[in-house]
């Protein structure tokens, strides 16, 4: 029997949140993402969604059992300096990323409202 070729597609995280307007003042505003669907089960539901920048996608949700606030998660990528500039050129006042370098790698690193850890990530030698 031949042996059938295994591929991962891209993996989404799950953020948890708890307030939709300060989820929407911080990966909308602050992080340039867009919503792309948003969806509830009905009115006074919580709110489940995804959002995008780029190729990076992110599920924002509201629902209890959609894990637990202060998680981190790494994004490959590259032009990691032109993001830190964008970021810190918004003076968000919540959040000033700076840019750190260490063993090939510049990082930079935001934290959302609720916790949530994203490092922006680009592998440089």
């Amino acid at each position: 029997m031949a042996s059938e070729e295994i591929r991962f597609a891209t993996a989404v995280p799950i953020l948890r949140i708890f307030d939709v307007a300060k989820a929407h003042e911080f990966y909308l505003g602050f992080l340039g993402f867009a919503v792309d669907w948003e969806h509830r089960y009905g009115e006074n539901f919580p709110l489940y969604c995804q959002v995008s920048r780029g190729g990076l996608r992110l599920h924002l949700s509201e629902h209890s059992g959609d894990g637990s606030p202060a998680i981190g998660v790494i994004v490959y990528m590259t032009g990691v300096k032109a993001l830190q500039r964008e970021l810190v050129a918004k003076d968000y006042r919540y959040m000033k990323p700076g840019l750190d370098e260490n063993d090939g790698r510049l990082e930079c690193r935001v934290v959302d409202p609720f916790g949530n850890r994203i490092t922006f990530m680009e592998i440089v030698g």
